[in-house]
């Protein structure tokens, strides 16, 4: 009889869970992103200048307390937000692997060098 009565229960918590994933699941799909993630909304690239593309991103952001949306490895992410508010750039580690990151000499941005010597910049608005 405690076996039959052990495996309702169990059938019951595991019928729980199951509705738990299937809600928590459902939220995230209409629209709201996991803490701590973030996804590219809009991306613009504007090559009619010779030598040169600009490119403008906006990304949307969930991040956690004491976080900020801001870059790593070149893609949007939740950095520490005393990164973003010093204005130490290149502490979030915004360049790809094998660039190199310099900190414009304003502050408003940094540079990301490529070893063949390509440069890109990044300005914060």
């Amino acid at each position: 009889m405690q076996l039959i009565r052990l495996a309702w229960v169990l059938t019951g918590a595991a019928i729980c869970c199951f509705v738990i994933l299937l809600i928590h699941s459902h939220v995230l799909k209409e629209g709201q992103l996991a803490a701590g993630t973030c996804e590219i909304v809009t991306l613009d690239r504007d090559s009619s200048q010779p030598r040169r593309t600009i490119a403008r991103q906006t990304a949307r952001c969930a991040c956690k307390k004491g976080q900020i949306a801001g870059t790593t490895r070149a893609r949007p992410a939740c950095v520490d937000a005393r990164i973003v508010r010093s204005r130490q750039w290149c502490d979030m580690m915004p360049c790809l692997e094998d660039e190199g990151c310099d900190l414009l000499v304003n502050q408003s941005g940094w540079t990301c060098t490529q070893p063949g010597g390509r440069v890109k910049t990044t300005t914060a608005l």
